[in-house]
């Protein structure tokens, strides 16, 4: 239920400075965007797997938070990035 690699550069190389920045708040906001959109299929698909659930909790959590830094630090940047990955409003 991971990424695939192939998956994770293309966010990588997309959001980053180059292929090598995953450490960038925007590219670890991307991955936890996609990778919660995994988690949910999974929740759709199993309503009992709890853990899943779990995991899938904490990193919307964990989203929120870089989310909040990143619209404290840099506002124009926080738009562009929430309106690309198609989060709120």
């Amino acid at each position: 239920m991971a990424l695939s690699k192939e998956l994770s550069r293309s966010i990588v190389s997309k959001f980053g400075a180059n292929e090598n920045d995953t450490g960038n708040t925007k590219v670890q906001i991307a991955l936890l965007t996609k990778r919660i959109e995994q988690l949910t299929e999974h929740s759709n698909r199993f309503p009992k797997d709890t853990s899943a659930k779990r995991g899938m909790m904490k990193a919307v959590g964990q989203r929120k938070r870089f989310l909040k830094y990143l619209m404290r630090t840099d506002l124009e940047g926080y738009r562009a990035l929430i309106k690309e990955l198609g989060l709120r409003k």
